[in-house]
């Protein structure tokens, strides 16, 4: 969530972290009273300094934090997560009556989650869960319309889906953006343009997935927009967000030089990363590279992980390697396989 900075409020606000003395007809209470002009200034200027972020106002002009209008506090708070939607019902009592709505949303949320996913001692029930999001995206929560709009995808009613989807993106909320933005590239016939649209507006919040998706539209494109080098930024930022298949095309795009400089050594580092962190064909090509360097025994494991994840053309290679290993070495190879663990990604 963006921080927001808001306007201070004067008289005595209550957010004031400074306590000045009052001063009335310029002479301070609690201090001798200034005679030199200069000394003025200063006073002046310290306290137009530290008790305003612009000039001085009216009092009538300053804003308060507690007439903001419900639904324009709601539409704001709408894609907060947890954490934010209760430091932000701290802010006043005016504050926490107008999400109190959110907040009952976000409890109908915890449960539709546990109905999807069987946890939380109640079986697994679809409908309960579907009832459970669509009430909370009717108090506005965007997360609740995101996973409504996952389970209407699941079920097949995309309209319903798409449209929940929309809801949150107009809202802010970047899955919803994310979402809304795939959903169009899936459509019959694609509409690459608000796709696009989409996949920026949340890829610019740091959406990993949207930056990744963002990327093969410009990479993949048969039309004149596209951009090698405006993808691989994209490519970039989500792999260091920890996206794994933008790790692997990072590394590609270096191996080749493709939208970035030519590099073997970041390629074989990207190419590691993807691999350690679970990517089936990264497992696979940096098992090879490191076969062809001669280090046989971390090329087979690594072999061996890409064939347990549904690689097939590493079986070939990573038999021809254990036919030249010993039987100890060989129990090692497997050992080690067993007991790998992927590295924590964005998936």
């Amino acid at each position: 969530m963006n921080q927001r900075t808001w306007p201070d409020r004067s008289n005595g606000s209550r957010f004031a972290a400074f306590q000045f003395p009052n001063v009335i007809n310029g002479k301070n209470r609690q201090s001798p009273e200034l005679h030199s002009s200069s000394q003025k200034t200063k006073v002046k200027r310290y306290n137009y300094l530290f008790c305003s972020t612009s000039p001085p106002q009216p009092a009538d002009a300053a804003h308060d934090f507690a007439s903001l209008p419900f639904d324009i506090l709601t539409r704001i708070a709408a894609s907060f997560t947890l954490p934010h939607l209760r430091a932000a019902s701290l802010v006043c009592s005016s504050w926490s009556d107008a999400l109190r709505p959110l907040r009952e949303a976000m409890v109908l949320l915890r449960w539709g989650k546990r109905f999807k996913h069987g946890r939380g001692g109640v079986r697994k029930n679809l409908d309960k869960a579907l009832d459970s999001f669509l009430k909370g995206a009717a108090r506005g929560l965007t997360l609740a319309m995101v996973d409504a709009g996952l389970v209407y995808w699941e079920m097949d009613k995309k309209e319903e889906a798409i449209a929940l989807y929309r809801r949150a993106a107009e809202l802010g909320d970047p899955a919803g953006q994310c979402n809304l933005g795939i959903s169009y590239l899936q459509a019959q016939p694609p509409n690459r343009k608000e796709a696009v649209k989409w996949l920026y507006k949340a890829s610019i919040t740091g959406h990993v997935r949207a930056q990744y998706q963002l990327a093969l539209c410009l990479h993949q494109s048969c039309r004149v927009d596209r951009n090698l080098r405006e993808a691989a930024r994209w490519y970039l930022k989500a792999a260091e967000g920890g996206y794994v298949r933008a790790m692997y095309n990072v590394s590609l795009c270096y191996s080749v030089g493709e939208g970035l400089p030519q590099s073997h050594s970041q390629a074989r580092k990207w190419m590691k990363r993807a691999a350690d962190c679970g990517h089936g064909k990264a497992q696979f090509e940096h098992g090879l590279g490191l076969f062809s360097e001669g280090d046989m025994m971390k090329a087979v494991v690594y072999l061996e992980l890409a064939t347990r994840a549904g690689e097939t053309a590493a079986i070939h290679v990573k038999n021809v390697i254990l036919q030249q290993l010993s039987a100890t070495s060989r129990d090692c190879v497997v050992l080690l396989a067993d007991s790998w663990r992927a590295l924590p990604s964005a998936h």
